[in-house]
């Protein structure tokens, strides 16, 4: 195995990321400091961003606030407060990192987190999330609104008419609050030009994720991919956050262009599944790039939305657009055999040689089903899978040694497979000389 040099981040996309999110974070300083704006507290997955801000309304994530603690090593803390006041061990760590966070006066390194004065919840196929908002808006004494999205149970991934025309009826539901919250009338106008932003956005985003097809890929489809994700929720509907994009899209065309990857060497091509051990991020990403493991696609990168299959926003239909999102575009409210077909056309159209299953001990509705998921892999399509389990926010279920054992295993064993084959993974079956395509944790 060839040693891979650290990694470094010194691209335009990189410091332009930091900028705006920076100033992200400075604007709800300012509005925590009683400036005299309003906030809103919201989720990720598949949500209505564009008309807050058609309200100029900021919206504040609770998980991108923690995983940013996490990132810096300041979770555990803020999850054991939440544990003492009577949470319990294995529910979701982002739920208790953040009502830590509330308890300990929304400080944080980067930022004074405002309290809301509205709170924003979506049900995508976790109910925690309703619980969670139910009890923030009991501390914080805010209005809230549930917005019910009906789970997808087409075969062909979209929703129906009356799911469609359900939601949209919430959405002018949800203008009625934002009005009486802010004080103002909706301004249909400025809510057209921010879906117009969100659908170009959008396009972009896709275009970028198409771009790891090549060979090398340009960039980790999930490790890198997270540099992207912030701007693409925080700044989704903003002139900052269409910059950002025709600046990534710029810099990952040339690298694609100069055949230039993020490791020195492309030697195995991978799909992950779930989300990143956030407070291990980088320890995590080293067991995969020493290996010249490089992600050309991962299900994460779609849990705000999942635009290289097609959606984008469309400012002629604001509403409709929105809740279309809501309801299909976002991988959280897909059922799993939809999630295999999505997986799967990422095995087959991006060429990956393996996938591997991050499972997150704390959160029941990406890792539910996951052991499925890998026999399904493995047995029905002959795929190398494997299934490694950590969490996204609590340290304490991170074992870094057992984590780089299972990873070296799986990676010896593709790598000897090549060998023994004499030819890439692609096609090979699982029933060869190794006989190691799944690892479980």
């Amino acid at each position: 195995m060839t040693a891979v040099k650290e990694i470094q981040y010194q691209g335009e996309m990189h410091l332009l990321q930091k900028e705006l999110m920076a100033k992200y974070y400075a604007e709800a300083t300012a509005i925590a400091g009683g400036n005299g704006k309003k906030c809103a507290h919201l989720l990720i997955a598949g949500n209505p961003v564009e008309l807050l801000r058609a309200f100029d309304v900021l919206p504040i994530y609770p998980e991108v606030n923690v995983l940013q603690i996490a990132v810096r090593h300041g979770s555990l803390p803020l999850i054991q407060k939440a544990e003492e006041l009577g949470y319990a061990g294995d529910n979701c760590a982002y739920v208790k990192a953040d009502i830590g966070l509330f308890h300990s006066g929304y400080s944080t390194p980067f930022a004074q987190i405002p309290k809301p004065d509205v709170l924003v919840c979506n049900y995508v196929g976790c109910n925690v999330y309703l619980n969670w908002f139910e009890h923030l808006a009991e501390m914080v004494d805010a209005p809230a609104m549930n917005i019910d999205i009906p789970f997808i149970r087409s075969a062909d991934g979209e929703p129906s008419a009356a799911d469609l025309t359900y939601v949209v009826k919430q959405l002018e539901e949800l203008i009625v609050l934002l009005e009486k919250v802010t004080g103002k009338s909706l301004d249909w106008a400025k809510l057209t030009k921010i879906v117009e932003r969100s659908a170009r956005t959008g396009e972009l985003w896709a275009q970028i994720k198409d771009m790891t097809k090549a060979r090398p890929a340009p960039y980790d489809a999930y490790f890198d991919s997270v540099t992207m994700m912030a701007p693409l929720y925080c700044l989704r509907g903003t002139e900052d956050g269409l910059r950002f994009f025709e600046v990534a899209h710029r810099e990952m065309k040339a690298q694609m262009e100069k055949a230039k990857g993020p490791l020195p060497e492309e030697r195995f091509r991978i799909v992950i599944e779930g989300p990143p051990p956030w407070p291990k991020l980088r320890v995590f990403r080293d067991m995969f790039s020493r290996w010249g493991a490089v992600a050309v696609a991962s299900t994460y990168s779609t849990v705000g939305g999942l635009w290289e299959f097609g959606f984008r926003h469309d400012p002629a239909h604001p509403l409709e657009s929105i809740a279309r999102h809501m309801l299909s575009a976002n991988v959280c409210n897909r059922n799993f055999l939809q999630r295999y077909e999505q997986m799967e056309r990422y095995v087959k159209e991006w060429e990956a040689d393996a996938i591997v299953i991050h499972s997150v001990k704390s959160c029941r509705l990406f890792s539910a089903g996951q052991g499925d998921m890998r026999e399904h892999f493995v047995r029905d399509l002959d795929v190398p899978t494997l299934l490694i389990e950590s969490d996204i926010e609590d340290p304490r279920y991170f074992s870094e040694a057992q984590l780089r054992n299972r990873i070296d295993a799986f990676f010896e064993a593709l790598e000897q497979r090549r060998v023994t084959a004499g030819k890439t993974l692609q096609g090979v079956a699982s029933g060869s000389a190794t006989g190691v395509v799944g690892v479980g944790s």
